[in-house]
């Protein structure tokens, strides 16, 4: 049993497998901090001073702070600006993504066009032989 997980866990899928999820993990890190430090600032300018991690629904008489995170030591809140915030980075995060994915199929496409023809394979012998008979054949 130990053999057989040393071969599934040396296979090249699972290790590309790894590599993508720790890629996708800083990744996703990057595009949270575009939205919370970038987009978000930006749009809260836009609207008047926003700040969507802020916006709350206390879910009992008890909860009157105005902060999320002094809010939440009170009571049961209705994070709703958190969700917006989360909302935005999937959507940012399922265009950069996107917009990867067309690139590299665009790449294939033009390197698919852009390679040289493959030479013509050799005629089989008797085939080859045939044609020198025609040709012979042929002159005189």
């Amino acid at each position: 049993m130990l053999k057989e997980f040393q071969e599934f866990i040396s296979k090249g899928n699972v290790m590309d497998l790894a590599v993508g999820v720790i890629i996708g993990a800083a990744f996703g890190k990057i595009v949270t901090s575009l939205v919370d430090d970038v987009i978000m600032p930006i749009v809260g300018a836009i609207f008047g001073g926003l700040d969507f991690n802020n916006y709350f629904l206390g879910l009992s008489s008890a909860v009157n702070a105005p902060t999320l995170d002094a809010a939440k030591g009170q009571g049961a809140v209705l994070a709703y600006g958190s969700f917006i915030t989360a909302t935005l980075n999937f959507l940012i995060l399922a265009f950069i993504i996107f917009l990867m994915v067309k690139a590299v199929n665009n790449l294939r496409k033009r390197l698919e066009r852009e390679k040289p023809a493959a030479p013509a394979a050799p005629p089989p012998a008797d085939v080859a032989l045939l044609t020198e008979i025609r040709d012979l054949l042929a002159r005189k």
